[in-house]
Formats: C-alpha cells, sequence, structure tokens
C-alpha cells in the first residue's frame, strides 16, 4: 500500500510504502496526485519513503511504475528516495542516469532533509 505523507512543502508530493505495493496503488494514488501536481505546479517532485514497512513491488506494480514516469518524463524535476534498504539504494543508484530529473537518496533518519532538498 502506498499512503501520502502529509509536507508543508507547496507543490511537493510525498509518499510512504507500506507492506506490498500493488498495481492498484499507482492507480489510486499516485497517478491521481502526480497528475493534479502537473496541472498545478507542471513538475513533478517527489518524496518516496521505503522503510521497515516496505515489503516489496507485485510485478503488475513495477509494470505500473515505468507507465507512471515514462510518459511524463520531462516534467519530473527532482525525487528523493528514503531508504535503509541496501540493496534497493544501489539499484536505484545503478538506473539513476537514465532517470529523468535529480535524484537524491537518503536514510530514513533524514527524512525531514529529504523533503526540504526536493522542495527546494
Amino acid at each position: 500500500m502506498i499512503e501520502q505523507i502529509e509536507s508543508e512543502h507547496e507543490g511537493l508530493l510525498a509518499f510512504r510504502a507500506v507492506g506490498t505495493i500493488e498495481a492498484r496503488d499507482y492507480e489510486d494514488v499516485l497517478k491521481p496526485a502526480i497528475e493534479e501536481a502537473i496541472a498545478g505546479e507542471g513538475k513533478i517532485r517527489l518524496v518516496f519513503v521505503l522503510g521497515d514497512e516496505y515489503e516489496g513491488y507485485s510485478a503488475g506494480a513495477a509494470w505500473e511504475d515505468a507507465k507512471l514516469w515514462i510518459p511524463r518524463i520531462t516534467k519530473w524535476e527532482r525525487c528523493a528516495l528514503v531508504t535503509d534498504h541496501r540493496r534497493l539504494a544501489d539499484a536505484v543508484r545503478l538506473f539513476a542516469p537514465l532517470m529523468p530529473g535529480e535524484l537524491q537518496i537518503f536514510p530514513v533518519s533524514e527524512l525531514d532533509d529529504a523533503l526540504a532538498w526536493a522542495a527546494a
């Protein structure tokens, strides 16, 4: 499941993964929020937290992830991944050059820093 995190930073989207992320989470939570951000700000600034509650992605969710960012590739401005999962962080670092916009990875203990960086 994906839960939205309240942020004091205007125009910033922030989410937390809890349990297993399913394709429906993209349709019900992420996609509407991203479309609203594009309509309002014209860009996407996102913080995504994969903490201890995160258990993984379903195959359908992985496909939805690609379908979400590829058509909006010019809209991604900043993305902060907040995680202590080392393998996941290393995989994201490997593919970071292929990702649109700026990307930073933060440990869970630095969530406030991630929110501030992504909002800047």
